[in-house]
């Protein structure tokens, strides 16, 4: 279970990335991407 949490948030950060222009957007997707890490964990 945890191999696929950690997959799928390195995923979600990749695709974060890749979908910002900006620092602070980085942050923002980063930090939402977090969240669905923490919800998904749960």
């Amino acid at each position: 279970m945890k191999k696929i949490i950690t997959l799928t948030a390195m995923t979600l950060f990749a695709i974060s990335l890749a979908g910002c222009n900006t620092l602070r957007g980085a942050g923002q997707d980063i930090e939402r991407a977090g969240e669905a890490v923490q919800d998904a964990s749960s």
